[in-house]
């Protein structure tokens, strides 16, 4: 008996040296493992005889409570001294400056857009839209492409089946639009558009914004007039001039390439034209009554030549590098 009552304070003594929860653990083995002295004790219970049993026994159960709450004692103080140092560790100056969070930033070729929307909405365009998977008629047919037309063969468009493509300009919106609303109309209708084309200068996906008046005395000089002073707004630049350069649209008739002044000569920005009487009389509008014209440009090349770009590639390569340059 006096040696378990012993047992209480040489725990107590071994528990105070332990320095870690490892050193405790391996010291609270010692008295209340399986080879401890307190199993050992309860093992002999056994060989004690009934009247002996009862004190032997309690006294037993009062050596392990006392063990065990020296144990909790000592542990408590052990993990209140590793959690002072780490506070002490990981202490936080308040005065200091906060950490700067990232913010994002809108793509390149999502500003370039807005802005050009900004522009034609300033002088009186409505933004209109449409589908990217474009069925043959209003895609081709309906802008008076015949069948036999390079554009419709399989090198140039995306086709989903022998019914549907992946619209290869944003005009079909122009045709949509036209059939829904009577004249007059002023609109126009950027998006992404898809044709079978990679390199510097070109992608599968790209951007096109298409511009579309129908009116009455609708004639090329007020085409020459919006387009000018479009690209002189965009460019921030009241000297640029354009310049049309006769050309072949299958849904516009006169046609022209649209050239406009750029580092001393002259630079291809896109392709417009007096709209074709068969578009008309595709969507019920009496070509004798109304006439307009439509005009499409790369968003991309404008893109490139705003922001000083000979590549478009970087514009789809996700390099937060590259497009961290355009936060606004």
């Amino acid at each position: 008996m006096e040696d378990l009552k012993k047992l209480i304070t040489d725990a107590k003594k071994d528990f105070a040296a332990c320095k870690s929860l490892t050193e405790l653990d391996n010291a609270k083995s010692k008295y209340l493992g399986k080879a401890g002295p307190i199993t050992e004790a309860m093992k002999g219970l056994s060989k004690l005889s009934k009247g002996e049993k009862p004190k032997i026994g309690a006294l037993i159960n009062e050596v392990k409570q006392g063990i065990e709450l020296a144990l909790n004692h000592c542990k408590e103080s052990i993990q209140k001294a590793i959690l002072t140092k780490q506070l002490s560790d990981e202490s936080i100056d308040v005065s200091l400056p906060g950490i700067k969070g990232n913010s994002g930033s809108l793509h390149p070729i999502t500003l370039t857009m807005r802005r050009i929307e900004r522009i034609f909405h300033s002088v009186g365009f409505d933004l209109a839209r449409g589908p990217e998977i474009e069925d043959d008629y209003h895609n081709f047919t309906a802008l008076n492409i015949p069948e036999s037309h390079p554009a419709r063969a399989m090198h140039d468009t995306f086709y989903i089946n022998k019914n549907y493509v992946l619209r290869t300009h944003t005009s079909p919106v122009q045709v949509r639009y036209m059939k829904e609303n009577k004249p007059p109309l002023r609109i126009i209708s950027p998006g992404r558009v898809y044709r079978v084309d990679s390199d510097a200068t070109h992608s599968p996906m790209f951007h096109q914004v298409e511009g579309l008046w129908i009116d009455e005395n609708i004639n090329f000089a007020n085409l020459k007039g919006v387009v000018q002073d479009f690209l002189q707004q965009f460019f921030e630049d009241s000297s640029l001039s354009i310049r049309f350069r006769p050309s072949f649209f299958p849904f516009t008739e006169p046609s022209a390439e649209i050239d406009m002044s750029w580092n001393g000569g002259w630079l291809e920005i896109g392709g417009c034209g007096m709209v074709h009487p068969n578009v008309l009389k595709h969507t019920n509008i009496n070509k004798n009554d109304f006439q307009g014209f439509a005009f499409g440009l790369g968003v991309e090349r404008l893109a490139m030549l705003k922001f000083g770009l000979d590549d478009l590639r970087p514009f789809f390569t996700h390099d937060l590098r590259f497009l961290k340059q355009f936060k606004v």
